[in-house]
């Protein structure tokens, strides 16, 4: 198994658990925080849903354009996160190796924010992403929802 291979597996088990963390989020309640620096439960939700969007246009075209906008309803962002994911899925899958190591960049208004391989951004994401959903599960329970299990029983959950 190479290194793709292993990304595109790991992905696979973790979709649920993202479709998990966002369904446990009480909709009504997007806007919370749990100090006046963090970052809203919408403001998480987009960047994982946000950031897999442009990393499809990473993979195609070897270049993502960064640009933070405010989160939309939280119908869109698990529209966005769904779609993105599946089709990052799908681009990853068709590359082939020079593909996965050509290097990329990442651009922030309009300057280079990071360069490096296809498959180290990757990566880097994924474990971006898993942090972020980490950050949520500590918001579920003040915000008045169950935290799922995840990788085992949670407190609100037995095992899955």
């Amino acid at each position: 198994m190479n290194d793709r291979d292993l990304y595109l597996e790991r992905r696979k088990l973790e979709e649920a658990k993202f479709q998990r963390v966002f369904a446990a989020i009480p909709k009504g309640k997007l806007d919370y925080k749990p100090h006046e620096r963090s970052p809203s439960a919408a403001q998480i939700m987009w960047t994982v849903a946000a950031s897999h969007a442009a990393l499809c246009d990473l993979v195609e075209k070897g270049r993502a354009d960064w640009e933070p906008a405010p989160p939309p309803g939280y119908d869109e962002i698990v529209s966005v996160f769904d779609r993105s994911w599946k089709q990052l899925g799908e681009k990853v899958a068709r590359l082939d190796d020079a593909g996965w190591t050509r290097k990329s960049q990442i651009m922030m208004g309009g300057k280079v924010a990071g360069e490096q391989p296809v498959g180290d951004f990757l990566w880097g994401f994924l474990f971006d992403a898993v942090h972020h959903r980490g950050q949520l599960t500590t918001y579920i329970r003040p915000m008045g929802g169950k935290v799922p299990s995840i990788y085992g029983p949670s407190g609100d959950e037995g095992p899955r």
